[in-house]
């Protein structure tokens, strides 16, 4: 299908919150925050409708505090808000290049984001808003993967795109293992079993449960995400056998 139109109607992407720090380790960096509005900007303009789950690992992680004694589920809020600055930062900088976007959260509050309501979600994609998700699932325990694989199911995404800083699922670490094997294609067993750490297992469960397939790719691949829409094997592909 490559060189033809767009392969898929909608799409959910999910955006780490150590994407938006850049090179640095904690924070946000406008530039890095750019581009990635700018990748989203091109999809957009090819009339597909995104919807995106951002993290906050940039900002806090729950999961990292209470292993050193913070309350779990007191941590894990604390991280869900962090998604919600950083979900803020991308429709910053989306609107300024003239994107329409909604944020929604799933933990209300009205000033400054939408509550999470499905059928309106969907309604915003089809006029053409990108929709931004943030606050997780609004549940302590669960990850933004997790986040990523129910909204995405919920709204009716064809594919979840997991951004990452390699491109695509290797057999160890590549940045750390030169020799790490990269995978064209897996199973989610493959990954459950070889513990690849592509998502979560619950989001993986949950998607191989519902057959839904999920595209690891490089967001630092200036034009990667067009050339995803437009069908071409880029990173790794996860499905059933």
């Amino acid at each position: 299908m490559t060189g033809m139109g767009p392969v898929y109607r909608r799409v959910m992407l999910k955006l780490s919150g150590e994407a938006f720090s850049g090179t640095s380790s904690f924070g946000i960096d406008p530039e890095v925050v750019n581009y990635i509005a700018e990748e989203i900007h091109g999809v957009h303009e090819l009339g597909i409708q995104l919807a995106a789950v951002v993290g906050g690992g940039n900002i806090f992680r729950g999961l990292a505090a209470s292993s050193r004694g913070m309350d779990r589920a007191s941590a894990d809020y604390m991280g869900m808000l962090a998604t919600v600055i950083n979900g803020l930062a991308l429709q910053n900088s989306l609107e300024k290049l003239g994107v329409n976007t909604r944020v929604q959260t799933a933990i209300e509050m009205k000033e400054i984001a939408e509550p999470f309501i499905r059928r309106r979600a969907i309604r915003h994609l089809e006029k053409g808003r990108v929709v931004i998700f943030v606050g997780g699932t609004g549940n302590p325990y669960f990850t933004t993967d997790t986040a990523a694989a129910l909204r995405a199911m919920e709204v009716g995404a064809e594919v979840i795109l997991k951004a990452t800083r390699v491109d695509g699922v290797y057999s160890a670490d590549p940045l750390k293992v030169p020799d790490a094997v990269k995978f064209d294609e897996l199973s989610y067993i493959d990954v459950l079993n070889r513990k690849l750490g592509v998502m979560d297992s619950t989001a993986i469960s949950l998607c191989m449960d519902n057959s839904f397939p999920i595209v690891v790719f490089n967001l630092l691949e200036k034009g990667v995400l067009l050339r995803l829409m437009r069908g071409e094997r880029v990173g790794t592909l996860v499905r059933g056998d």
